[in-house]
């Protein structure tokens, strides 16, 4: 069990547009690359693409600084923002070294540097990765304590995450060296083919890693956002779903909870398959008080949780409804609204996403339970992928070639 502590939070940037929640949002992620995509609701994780790929980073409460906390490598002189739209495939890649082309970039170095012990963590020794192995591309994703990177681990795609230990707060650094054994410990643990694989992890000094598989086909929100919206074949919308029930129905069977499961979560690959990512704000299911309740994004965030009330493993399935309504319609949860409009309307007048006309009933009956506002009511993952496999047999023998057609002139309804 992780001891969550207090939350430390702040503006960084001055996005000046009236809405707190949103300036926030605007100035703590930063684009990498005139190529990227990104998301900007989320207070707990950031996600971008670059060149297609695709892998979550969480930077949760606990590590995100104020305007006065800058820490000391992310302010090095020599660590620019990357203004260039370079693909890693464009870099030359050496062992045990960082690329020509990231010089620069203090994080990197500062993993690579010899000088210095590479430490794995205690009782997960296994795991603790070469560097030797280690080839490191180019960034395409930063938040406020941490980067992104492609790069290749024996010869393989892999994502790498660093993180920054902040140098002048050690209660920060303390909650940040949890959250990264939290992360390393689940994706240890998690052995699932709808659960991105982890590869290994290591501290340095001043940082601490992670590295992952690389999702090509990055994130299922990206995905739809490149169909601008159109509705997937169902027969896909379906197989999706049921890869990411059978992976929460394994997580919620070994006691944990992610709490940030969405869209920008679920990864890509190359058999169109789909593995949840970003363990780094998932916690064991213990007594509920005392959870942090901000972590997540609202548009997929259930009730009790945006209240601050005591949560369960139902939060997840709750997200889930969401992503399932995401899956078979193509767009954006409650697209006209602001993050914190959705959250409002979510607890104070009952909104939900409006299910298609032409929606099978199994599906349309999946996702009113998910979402229900009582968490008692929604079904545990292990009823959801039975179902799912109900509704992939109907598909199949009765509406083959069904899409659905999402003529939606609203974007809810009011349960």
């Amino acid at each position: 069990m992780m001891v969550e502590g207090p939350k430390f939070t702040g503006i960084i940037g001055n996005a000046n547009n009236g809405n707190n929640f949103y300036d926030f949002t605007q100035g703590f992620y930063q684009k990498l690359g005139e190529g990227s995509n990104m998301s900007i609701d989320s207070m707990g994780s950031l996600q971008t693409s670059n060149g297609g790929g695709s892998i979550s980073m969480s930077v949760d409460n606990s590590s995100v600084g104020s305007n006065d906390s800058h820490t000391h490598i992310l302010n090095h002189p020599g660590l620019r923002p990357v203004h260039n739209n370079n693909s890693v495939g464009h870099s030359v890649l050496r062992p045990g070294r960082v690329s020509h082309a990231l010089s620069d970039d203090a994080l990197a170095q500062a993993l690579m540097d010899n000088r210095f012990p590479t430490e794995g963590l205690q009782n997960f020794d296994e795991w603790t990765i070469d560097l030797r192995k280690l080839n490191m591309g180019m960034a395409f994703a930063q938040g406020a304590f941490g980067k992104l990177y492609k790069g290749t681990y024996n010869g393989e795609d892999v994502a790498i995450k660093i993180l920054e230990r902040p140098e002048n707060s050690p209660e920060k650094a303390q909650l940040m060296e949890q959250q990264f054994q939290q992360e390393v410990m689940m994706l240890a643990t998690l052995k699932h083919p709808n659960i991105v694989r982890f590869i290994g992890g290591c501290r340095k000094p001043m940082v601490w890693c992670i590295v992952t598989e690389y999702a090509k086909g990055g994130s299922v929100r990206q995905f739809l956002q490149r169909r601008q919206n159109r509705s997937v074949p169902l027969k896909l919308a379906v197989k999706q779903a049921l890869d990411v029930a059978r992976g929460m129905a394994y997580v919620h069977g070994l006691g944990f909870i992610h709490r940030d499961l969405k869209s920008d979560n679920l990864l890509i690959f190359g058999d169109k398959s789909i593995k949840i990512a970003d363990f780094g704000v998932a916690r064991i299911e213990v007594q509920t008080e005392g959870m942090t309740p901000e972590t997540g994004t609202y548009r997929w965030m259930a009730p009790e949780m945006i209240q601050h009330r005591p949560y369960t493993q139902k939060v997840d399935v709750y997200s889930f409804g969401i992503v399932l309504w995401e899956l078979i319609t193509g767009m954006l949860p409650f697209q006209n609204m602001t993050a914190v409009q959705a959250a409002f309307a979510v607890v104070n007048k009952g909104v939900r996403p409006i299910i298609p006309n032409d929606c099978l009933p199994v599906l349309n009956e999946i996702m009113t339970r998910c979402w229900d506002a009582n968490p008692e009511v929604r079904p545990p993952f292990s009823e959801i992928v039975r179902m799912l496999e109900h509704a992939e047999t109907e598909v199949m023998s009765t509406v083959r070639k069904a899409r659905f057609r999402c003529c939606i002139t609203q974007p809810m309804t009011v349960d």
